[in-house]
């Protein structure tokens, strides 16, 4: 068992704290999350040097890697800025259902230009009357000739109308019982007619990315656009998920990483009653605290990454991975505002931001209550 990044690993891990270092200026994120503004100059220069799709294989302009090359880059952005580290790991979102389950041809045409930062991607699972329970779906995609014709609404779709593509879960047989079994999931490209975008309008966090509610109207798309076989949508988003919740773990510790690293350094220069205020134990015992869950967080959300990389789904460790770096990081960023003082409710010292883009990660890919119910199934097993 071995708990170190081999070389390249830690190259990828330098290359990106690196390049976050250089490009993520805290003034500019200031003004793009007033301005509620996608980084776009820096998605695309960090798609130039190889950090988008980089678990791409490299006929589809990625590198070859693994989800654990995947998560060490989130990690390293998010620490460094939490809004635009996850704007920009999030660009290629959903992309890999068309990685692990689409046709040859889908995959040459929208994979290359995802990773090369020429397009958003975007996944349209989430409706409105449904939220977390994904075993129904109003959206609708019927055979029209040698069409699908899609009706239904999607909401908080990240990325949404900005995206050169959605993978959409629609229900393609009515009368399929259970419901799931009749779900599929389509490839619609965002400029198709009949697709209208509303933005959800402000959030608490994440104020970079686009959050919107989109609408099919009569959107017609090849039946070639079919993701995967007809009727096994939803367990193509189950196992999407496995995926996808790494990400977020991954996101939620970089947020943690980044809080602390600022009330860290904030307590090791401030002053009160004649002395710093690291020397005080109370804030030792904080900062131990923080410390300890930050390294937990990352030992489950790494060896989740490695997991998947091994050929082995494990919905128990990966819903345990996103809990816990998620509540790690709402924990540690509220503790890095407390240690700030009066100061740490002032946007200047960022900590109240990594305490909003915090919360999200307990919300989205999953509440934390439907990662307990996931992780009490497999701990219970069937019970007679």
């Amino acid at each position: 068992m071995d708990f170190e990044l081999d070389r390249s690993q830690k190259e990828i891990q330098k290359a990106a704290r690196e390049f976050a270092k250089g490009e993520f200026d805290k003034n500019l994120a200031l003004e793009l999350e007033e301005k509620h503004a996608f980084p776009e100059k820096i998605w695309k220069k960090a798609a130039e040097l190889g950090f988008i799709g980089i678990h791409f294989p490299e006929s589809y302009s990625g590198q070859g890697l693994g989800v654990l090359e995947n998560i060490i880059i989130a990690d390293a952005f998010c620490s460094q800025d939490s809004t635009i580290g996850s704007a920009v790991i999030l660009a290629s979102f959903a992309s890999e259902c068309v990685l692990r389950f689409a046709s040859e041809e889908l995959k040459q045409r929208f994979l290359p230009k995802v990773a090369e930062g020429e397009m958003l991607s975007a996944g349209a699972f989430t409706e409105p009357d449904h939220g977390s329970d994904i075993t129904f779906m109003d959206t609708m995609a019927v055979k029209d000739g040698d069409s699908w014709v899609i009706n239904g609404t999607k909401t908080f779709i990240t990325n949404g109308g900005l995206a050169g593509f959605y993978c959409v879960l629609c229900q393609t047989d009515a009368d399929a019982k259970p419901g799931y079994r009749g779900m599929s999931m389509i490839l619609v490209e965002g400029d198709r007619p009949g697709i209208t975008a509303t933005d959800v309008g402000s959030k608490m966090g994440i104020r970079m990315m686009a959050t919107a509610e989109v609408n099919f109207k009569d959107v017609r798309v090849p039946l070639s656009n079919l993701i995967g076989k007809e009727g096994r949508g939803f367990y193509q988003v189950l196992e999407f998920f496995d995926e996808s919740r790494i990400l977020i773990a991954a996101q939620a510790l970089g947020t943690a990483q980044g809080a602390y690293d600022r009330a860290l350094a904030y307590v090791k220069q401030r002053e009160q009653f004649g002395r710093k205020i690291a020397q005080f134990q109370v804030t030792q015992h904080k900062l131990a605290d923080m410390a300890t869950k930050i390294e937990l967080a990352r030992l489950i959300t790494y060896k989740a990454a490695w997991n998947f990389d091994q050929g082995r789904i494990d919905p128990k460790l990966t819903s345990m991975a996103k809990m816990f770096a998620a509540r790690t990081a709402v924990e540690v960023a509220d503790e890095a505002i407390q240690l700030h003082g009066g100061y740490g409710y002032i946007a200047e010292y960022e900590v109240e931001r990594f305490y909003r883009d915090a919360k999200i990660t307990e919300i989205y890919e999953g509440t934390k209550e439907i990662q307990k119910n996931t992780i009490a199934s497999a701990v219970l097993g069937k019970l007679k």
